[in-house]
Formats: C-alpha cells, structure tokens, sequence
C-alpha cells in the first residue's frame, strides 16, 4: 500500500512539473493592493507548494489533535 501512495505521488508531481514547465508565458497578479507580473510557470508552482503546504501543515494538525485508540 505504501508503494502505491509513493508511485501515485510522484506520477502526480511529474504531471504538475509538466503543466508547470509548459506554461512559461507571462501574467499579471493582482495581489490586494499591488499588481505582479512573473511568469505563469511561478505562478502555478507558487500556488502548487502553498496547497501543498497547506495540506501537510492540516494534516499534522489534526493527527496532533485525535485521540489514540487503544
């Protein structure tokens, strides 16, 4: 089972580098007050590793916060 959530997980990442890698065009960010321009390649990896972290972070937040069963 634990290879099957290693393999699935890095076949998961490959997909996101390519869609990241293949979209390298700039665009504009309007970000509350300030506008960004980078390319749109950054913008995907940037929200791709803030989901991500999001993710991780939750996910030991609630491990941390239930109970053992015993």
């Amino acid at each position: 089972m634990k290879k099957i959530k290693l393999y699935s997980a890095v076949i998961l990442t490959l997909l996101v580098l390519i869609v990241i890698l293949q979209n390298t065009e700039p665009v504009a960010t309007r970000l509350l007050f300030v506008t960004l321009t980078m390319p749109r390649a950054a913008l995907l990896a940037l929200t791709f590793l803030v989901g991500a972290a999001t993710g991780v972070f939750l996910t030991l937040s609630l491990v941390k916060r239930s109970p053992k069963n015993k």
